[in-house]
């Protein structure tokens, strides 16, 4: 774990938004709003490759104490489909904080 502050919700939700539409890369990504309340299975329509693509640039970017795949494995199948972006943020924030 690293001693630096934690990131801000804004900057790791801002993070995650950018990696969402670099993942879809579709013009129609870029008029979605992208927040805390946004569904990946029904706002975004996230495909598992994207899911994929996602989690190796989240891990890229915040390294292996975030290790969203894992994390991802824990939940439960309801939870996977209700996923919001607001709980990859706040899974992010925790991993990084200090402890």
């Amino acid at each position: 774990m690293n001693n630096t502050a934690a990131p801000t919700q804004e900057e790791v939700l801002n993070t995650i938004a950018g990696f969402i539409r670099e993942v879809v890369a579709e013009p129609w990504i870029a008029e979605i709003p992208i927040n805390m309340d946004t569904s990946f299975s029904q706002d975004l329509e996230l495909e598992s490759i994207e899911f994929v693509a996602l989690a190796g640039k989240l891990r890229d970017r915040y390294g292996h104490e975030a290790e969203f795949t894992d994390w991802l494995a824990g939940l439960e199948f309801e939870e996977i489909i209700g996923l919001r972006v607001g709980a990859v943020v706040e899974f992010i924030r925790r991993c990084h904080s200090p402890q």
